[in-house]
């Protein structure tokens, strides 16, 4: 019935009004643009489209993005790319080493320093034992004094009253490696989701993910594709994130294991989104939603595309060859700052650099 699509958008109201404080003015225009006569007459016409599952979850998903687009949190994300041991050591979804780089000891900061309480989610992981003992080991050699490990392995245990409790009671939450649709499919849309949501709108919350914990952050995931086999339509595979950041698509190991191609390919799909591309040992603190400032001794590989001359994504076959044309690209180290909203950019001069480095503070 039409009265079931119209709950969903009252859903979506709802949410948004319970995240937003009370004289925030964008609300009003809110109401006025999605539950006006006229719009509502628009769905009564279309209703016997929306009537499939397919183009319904569409629509509300697209509902969803275009509200999250006009809020603004409070809180800070940190993706960080990644950063695989030295040597022989095990891959970094596995084990996890931030501390001499100063990565996690941002995180720390950022949360209130180690006084402040911690949890790491290692849904992503396939040895979640190993993965937490290494959190506990490294935030622990920070001098952080309450840390907890959640391992959550189905909808739901993301919303018993123990685990909500921890996190409403968290400063900082840290997703670690692995496979980023496991993050999605086991929170996503629970009540830990919206959870999230409310603390980063209501507070100083800090958000952080490694890896696959980076790339779930984004509306519009990459979720597979490897490497090789990047910018032939079909091989990379897209699905919806848990949507902290609208208005990009986040890669990580971006260097090391080559994936200018998957990211540009997603770029092509997507043209209206920044690509983030996270070097290993790098990452970018987000505050208020938009402002991204680069920390770590690698960089970030940034994509523009809205001003592409040349891009058949919507029109080729599957498996064929994609071109595309005038992708700008920009290459940024630490201290350099981007905007999400509106893709500006601010370079670190060599000056404020020296002076950075001199502190220690290039991380």
């Amino acid at each position: 019935m039409i009265g079931r699509f119209l709950f969903q958008i009252f859903k979506i109201q709802n949410h948004y009004n319970q995240f937003m404080p009370s004289d925030t003015p964008i609300i009003g225009s809110f109401h006025d643009v999605y539950f006006s006569y006229s719009h509502i007459f628009i769905l009564f016409l279309y209703w016997p489209i929306l009537r499939n599952k397919f183009v319904f979850k569409r629509v509300y998903l697209v509902l969803h993005r275009l509200i999250m687009e006009k809020l603004e949190f409070k809180g800070t994300l940190i993706p960080i790319g990644g950063n695989e041991d030295k040597g022989s050591g095990p891959n970094e979804m596995y084990t996890h080493d931030f501390i001499q780089q100063g990565i996690l000891a941002n995180v720390v900061k950022e949360s209130g320093g180690n006084k402040a309480q911690i949890v790491v989610i290692t849904t992503a992981s396939r040895i979640p034992i190993e993965v937490g003992d290494n959190y506990l080991q490294a935030f622990g050699t920070l001098g952080c004094e309450s840390i907890h490990i959640m391992d959550i392995r189905s909808r739901d245990e993301a919303q018993t009253s123990n685990n909500l409790k921890l996190i409403e009671n968290a400063d900082c939450l840290m997703f670690s490696g692995g496979d980023q649709s496991e993050i999605v499919k086991q929170i996503g849309q629970t009540k830990m989701h919206e959870l999230l949501f409310r603390k980063l709108y209501e507070s100083n919350f800090v958000l952080a993910g490694t890896s696959a914990g980076a790339m779930c952050m984004s509306h519009e995931m990459i979720s597979g594709g490897s490497s090789p086999d990047a910018l032939r339509k079909g091989n990379l595979k897209m699905k919806t994130g848990m949507g902290f950041v609208t208005h990009a698509v986040i890669d990580s190991h971006f260097i090391q294991r080559g994936r200018f191609g998957r990211l540009a390919e997603a770029m092509a799909q997507f043209p209206n989104l920044l690509g983030i591309g996270l070097a290993e040992d790098t990452a970018i603190i987000i505050k208020k939603s938009n402002e991204c400032r680069v920390i770590g001794s690698g960089m970030v590989i940034l994509f523009d595309a809205k001003k592409l001359t040349h891009n058949k994504f919507n029109i080729l076959k599957n498996d064929t060859p994609l071109s595309i044309a005038n992708l700008t690209t920009h290459i940024l180290a630490t201290g350099d700052r981007f905007n999400l909203g509106d893709g500006s950019i601010q370079i670190l001069t060599q000056e404020e650099a020296l002076m950075l480095e001199s502190k220690g503070n290039l991380t």
